[in-house]
């Protein structure tokens, strides 16, 4: 059975990190609430009493892996913190991040969020070197490379193992005496700057920020490393310059909508590319509809520049777990139904303008169709606040390989036939890139494109998962 959310690209990871903060723990912690959309296999943070590192890690959500205890032993005025989707390695407690180690650079933890398709190939040169992991995570070889670096120090140590890395990482390192922040030179997923007071923050969204009361300040540049300390915070670009090419499906879906992200609105984007695509994908229809939550603020601006009214005819539940039980006799639609249900008096008799962010495999979007039409609705025209999703990403995002893709394999046409919508329509790339207020030249659209800003091997374009072809990408 595919579930509502099995049928939907997956958040990658989330990181937070604090320094200069009494209670440091309690704020990462707030934090990983805060980012808990982006992974929630598993959290893990590490504090920093000044003089040594402490370690927590769980599986599950933030609220069901720490409680007070956890948090009294976490104590310091630095941590970072992490949760976790997995796009490649293992689930389990081994792959829960932040890593730790004690070299001969003292003790080092780190936490990433991105993908690196250099990994398998260095893992294998340092297992044959005698090398022992713990973890089958990319992130482990870095820490690695750290770890054996003749570096003067740790700060030193990140960039030479970094440099010319091809790959998205947004990371995070701790020592009992520095945070240090560096984002990969093309700037795939997004890092920002804030402070608390005289602390510090870093997060992978500003939301982190807000829970916490705390200022956002800017980004964190692509290429740029961040090394704060007792002498306050120092700016240095020490990675090999590459053309920018931030995700834009951070815009589309992965972020919360209240966050700013690339420096840009969420909320805004997802306003304005509802507008665009009312514009380039208008229906002769009653009302508008959401799939929630992601579809609605494309929903709103769909309904402010068509003049359709607005309605919420599907209810989701929130407090799904990550686990229920499916009655013996068969439910049609089940694992939708549990997510979200029509509400009928609102759809009967209607003629229906449904919009969600995407689709990928296209059975979760045929099950919402007939759930909607069961319940009454006249007419239904999906529209897609986003281009077809036709190439799986390289780059820390979980997408299907492109054998399941529907869009890759199917024309419009045929895709509103399998859904059984009656007319479906998708935003433009072009219509995209406007409403985000991101450029061609500054953003990744390989999903939509099948154009990647790295180079990607025959090997790869024709590997049936996103693991075994994220390990023969190679950089340009």
């Amino acid at each position: 059975m595919i579930d509502f959310a099995d049928d939907k690209l997956r958040e990658e990871c989330g990181v937070f990190g604090i320094f200069g903060h009494a209670e440091a723990a309690r704020m990462t912690y707030l934090g990983l609430y805060a980012l808990q959309h982006r992974g929630q296999e598993s959290c893990g943070m590490v504090a920093s009493n000044g003089t040594q590192l402490i370690s927590e890690h769980a599986m599950g959500h933030v609220r069901e892996a720490f409680d007070q205890a956890h948090l009294d032993r976490l104590a310091g005025s630095s941590s970072i913190g992490h949760v976790r989707y997995s796009t490649t390695g293992d689930v389990s407690i081994r792959e829960c991040q932040p890593f730790s180690v004690t070299c001969q650079h003292g003790q080092i933890a780190v936490c990433h969020n991105g993908n690196l398709p250099f990994a398998s190939e260095e893992r294998k040169r340092l297992e044959s070197e005698g090398a022992i992991f713990s973890s089958t995570s990319d992130t482990e070889v870095v820490l690695h490379g750290v770890a054996r670096s003749h570096a003067a120090s740790v700060a030193d140590a990140i960039p030479e193992v970094l440099r010319d890395t091809e790959g998205a990482f947004s990371m995070l390192f701790l020592t009992p005496k520095e945070l240090i922040a560096i984002r990969d030179p093309r700037g795939f997923r997004p890092l920002a700057l804030g402070t608390l007071g005289d602390a510090y923050v870093i997060a992978s969204e500003t939301c982190a920020f807000d829970l916490i009361d705390a200022k956002y300040v800017r980004d964190v540049e692509p290429g740029e490393m961040i090394v704060i300390n007792e002498d306050g915070l120092r700016s240095t670009h020490p990675l090999t310059p590459q053309k920018h090419s931030m995700c834009m499906f951070e815009h589309v879906y992965f972020s919360r909508p209240d966050s700013m992200i690339f420096g840009q609105s969420v909320n805004r984007s997802r306003h304005k590319m509802g507008k665009q695509l009312a514009i380039e994908q208008p229906a002769d229809a009653d009302i508008v509809v959401p799939v929630p939550d992601s579809g609605v603020p494309a929903s709103i601006g769909y309904s402010a520049e068509s003049g359709l009214p607005f309605r919420f005819g599907l209810v989701r539940n929130h407090y799904i777990g990550r686990t229920f039980i499916e009655p013996k006799q068969s439910i049609r639609s089940f694992g939708v139904r549990i997510k979200l249900n029509p509400v009928r008096h609102l759809i009967e008799g209607k003629r229906i303008v449904l919009i969600d962010d995407s689709i990928v495999r296209g059975t979760t979007s045929k099950k919402i169709v007939r759930m909607v039409r069961e319940a009454g609705a006249k007419e239904i025209h999906v529209r897609i606040s986003c281009p077809p999703t036709i190439s799986p990403c390289y780059y820390g995002v979980d997408t299907p390989d492109k054998l399941e893709l529907i869009a890759a394999n199917k024309s419009i046409d045929e895709i509103c036939q399998f859904i059984g919508a009656d007319s479906l329509g998708y935003l433009s790339l072009e219509g995209m890139q406007e409403a985000t207020g991101l450029s061609a030249d500054e953003s990744c659209v390989a999903c939509w494109s099948g154009n990647y800003p790295t180079r990607i091997t025959r090997a790869a374009e024709t590997m049936h998962s996103r693991e075994e072809a994220a390990e023969v990408a190679v950089e340009i």
